[in-house]
């Protein structure tokens, strides 16, 4: 059989996850590991949402509710947005993809700033579209450069904030200038999966922005200081026009029942989150302390993970970490060469991963 396959399809380099704890201590025959990989939760689900997750079981015969009426509700409320406002997702990363879909075409441009997230460039390229590069200035997203690269062609900007993986963030009044100058047909997509982490007050809050641009996309998740990585959902906050057209090509049943109970429980579990924050700050501190005093550089964050300047090869230093079993992430796939990336963990874990970094290094 021979097939045709579109060229920028071929083109595309399929996304690398974490590895799960199990497979990687398969894999590398360690045993008794930790994984501060993935910028996950450390403290698992919120009790609230295991145990509605449990009562969920017992009606797997049937289908979810398609509608995610009950944690549209929830969110609409939690948020102070219409319900017509929001689109649920499996995982923030659909809602990426469906703007793609209904916006994207062949010829487009689309500006995204580099490094972020690396799925962007990857869904913009699965539709034929094409991502146009703006660096970083000093580890930040760069607002002015990505203005500057505003063509007639340009029909999407991408966001991060916090920027994933550096962790800095831009403010609420560069983003209303920015806003301010982007053209009304170009829309803006903020990702702000890491958002409950923000310690700094003038940190860009895009909620606030979306009822007075209708260009303007927020993305959020359950998947980081919700705990619920594994269940898949995500949302996007946007104009009631624009809502309408993703729900068209939204497929049905696209979340399962056990993550609309999950993640309706966790919007409950106000005890649980600040828990979480809590735990992440504390380790952050702690973990700058300790590496001032190591002598080691990082790059202080607004998230659950930081990057530290290793100063050598970070694949090795990666390499030679997990044979420790203490698993973190090499920057090399976003060309930050001897940088690593860290997630916050329990308090023992970041005991022992700063313990195995100053034995590596």
């Amino acid at each position: 059989m021979k097939l045709t396959i579109p060229p920028h399809i071929l083109s595309l380099k399929p996304y690398e996850p974490g590895k799960p704890l199990e497979e990687v201590e398969r894999e590398y025959g360690i045993k008794d590991s930790i994984k501060l990989a993935s910028n996950e939760n450390p403290l698992g689900p919120s009790p609230l949402a295991l145990k509605a997750i449990r009562e969920a079981t017992m009606s797997l015969n049937r289908y979810p509710d398609g509608s995610g009426h009950i944690l549209l509700s929830k969110l609409s409320q939690k948020l102070n947005i219409a319900a017509e406002n929001i689109v649920l997702g499996n995982g923030s990363d659909e809602i990426i993809a469906l703007l793609a879909l209904v916006l994207l075409q062949p010829g487009d441009q689309v500006i995204i700033p580099k490094p972020t997230f690396l799925l962007y460039d990857n869904i913009v390229r699965s539709v034929g579209a094409t991502p146009v590069y703006v660096p970083l200035n000093e580890l930040s997203i760069d607002l002015d450069a990505v203005l500057k690269n505003i063509s007639p062609e340009c029909r999407m900007i991408f966001l991060c904030n916090p920027n994933n993986p550096t962790g800095t963030v831009f403010s609420a009044s560069d983003f209303e200038r920015f806003l301010q100058a982007v053209p009304s047909d170009v829309v803006i997509v903020v990702d702000e999966a890491y958002i409950e982490f923000v310690r700094n007050p003038n940190c860009a809050n895009s909620l606030e922005f979306i009822s007075r641009n209708a260009a303007l996309v927020t993305l959020r998740t359950f998947s980081k200081a919700y705990g619920l990585a594994g269940l898949r959902i995500g949302y996007g906050l946007m104009s009631q026009t624009l809502a309408e057209l993703l729900n068209r090509v939204r497929l049905p049943f696209n979340l399962n029942s056990l993550a609309l109970a999950g993640a309706a429980a966790a919007l409950d579990d106000d005890a649980f989150l600040e828990k979480t924050i809590r735990l992440v700050h504390e380790g952050l501190d702690f973990m700058y302390e300790s590496l001032n005093r190591r002598g080691i550089e990082y790059f202080p964050t607004q998230s659950n993970f930081f990057l530290i300047d290793v100063k050598k090869d970070a694949q090795e230093v990666f390499q030679r970490m997990l044979s420790e079993g203490v698993i973190v992430r090499s920057m090399k796939a976003y060309s930050f060469t001897n940088y690593i990336r860290v997630t916050v963990g329990l308090e023992n874990e970041n005991e022992r991963f700063l313990k195995t970094l100053e034995k590596v290094l």
